[in-house]
């Protein structure tokens, strides 16, 4: 008999059950404890749990929180909803119940190693049933599936069942480092690329220090971040000091922290997961003051592709921002797809309007080059 169950806290599911459900993740069970820890403001999380006879088969993350519609729209149509929602406040925000993270890179449904490839779609079934269910608990109508990626032809099977819509949501950067040296790196980039970046290395560069503890530099990390956030188009949450502390801490060695320091100044930091298989990039935050004359950006860039190198890590996910950039640089893209559903019949016909014109590629030429890459 299949049974399931929402959780308000990760320890109510057992350390090694919910990591045999996402063999090999970086995002594991420590990962969602330190967020959880961190107490993230304007979320409440949820924890999804399938049972098989009384045996764990399934688990999924989700949370619930006032969402914006325009969230991943950028450039000129975001001036415009702001605007709107400046005249009309609240109208393009609504309570959300999402199966997925606000601070994961992708959405799955972790199945345990126990359940045959064949039961997959079955497991997700039960997902989607108990978020339903756990979201009418909370009197929400909205339920989503935050970027699950486009080749997992089975979420968009159930999620079609369900009467779910669709809709692109923000691609992953993904470079893959094959490369013996970062000249080697610099050799596959288009010549005009090439010979920008290596005009920007012949300049003197920040220092560079690996931390696995930034305790004692944490308002300076705290002031880049708030700076860096005050300049982005897409932000969906906003981190508090604890969540840096807490990644670092409890995922240890599988947690980095590349500082960049001119003289004594901290210019910029770089929060990281890393395994022998892949460098994740969780946050990159740096100093407008010294953005231009130090080329942060591209210098940490190269930085990370060095690690990589230096380390044998064969892939460098890069993130859901800056497309532009990263097409010069070499990345690919995975897809990502947002699929929701609205009980009330009215609104769910509404949202099926409104996505028409916040597609996160209506306004971004980059990121639509990203998508359609996808």
């Amino acid at each position: 008999m299949i049974t399931a169950q929402a959780f308000s806290t990760i320890r109510a599911i057992q350390r090694s059950a919910w990591n045999d459900c996402f063999p090999g993740a970086l995002e594991d069970w420590d990962f969602y404890v330190a967020v959880e820890n961190a107490a993230i403001d304007d979320f409440k999380w949820r924890y999804l749990a399938v049972y098989d006879s009384g045996s764990l088969v399934a688990v999924a993350p989700a949370f619930i929180t006032q969402y914006r519609l325009d969230t991943t729209v950028s450039g000129t149509g975001k001036r415009f909803t702001e605007r709107l929602e400046r005249l009309w406040p609240g109208v393009l925000q609504l309570p959300l119940y999402a199966i997925g993270s606000p601070v994961a890179e992708r959405c799955d449904a972790g199945i345990a190693s126990s359940v045959p490839e064949a039961r997959r779609p079955l497991m997700i079934t039960h997902v989607l049933k108990a978020a339903r269910q756990d979201a009418n608990e909370f009197g929400i109508g909205l339920v989503a599936v935050k970027d699950v990626p486009t080749h997992d032809t089975q979420w968009a099977a159930s999620c079609r069942v369900a009467g779910f819509q669709s809709m692109p949501s923000l691609p992953s950067g993904w470079l893959t480092v094959p490369y013996g040296s970062v000249d080697a790196y610099l050799g596959s980039l288009c010549k005009s690329t090439r010979k920008d970046l290596r005009r920007k290395l012949r300049a003197p560069g920040p220092r560079v220090e690996w931390r696995h503890n930034i305790d004692d530099v944490l308002p300076q990390v705290m002031r880049l971040y708030e700076d860096t956030l005050s300049r982005a188009d897409l932000q969906f949450e906003r981190l508090p000091a604890s969540y840096f502390t807490g990644i670092l801490e409890r995922l240890e060695k599988r947690a980095v922290c590349a500082l960049y320091w001119v003289d004594e100044r901290l210019v910029a930091f770089n929060l990281m997961l890393v395994d022998q298989h892949r460098l994740v990039d969780k946050f990159f935050g740096h100093d407008r003051e010294f953005s231009r004359e130090y080329n942060l950006y591209f210098r940490c860039w190269l930085t990370n592709v060095d690690y990589c190198i230096q380390h044998n890590i064969p892939v460098y996910e890069c993130g859901q921002e800056g497309y532009a950039s990263k097409l010069r640089l070499g990345c690919e893209f995975r897809g990502n797809n947002l699929f929701f559903r609205h009980r009330n019949r009215l609104v769910n016909g509404l949202l099926k309007l409104v996505k028409m014109y916040l597609r996160p590629d209506r306004s971004d030429p980059a990121m639509a080059a990203a998508i359609s890459e996808t």
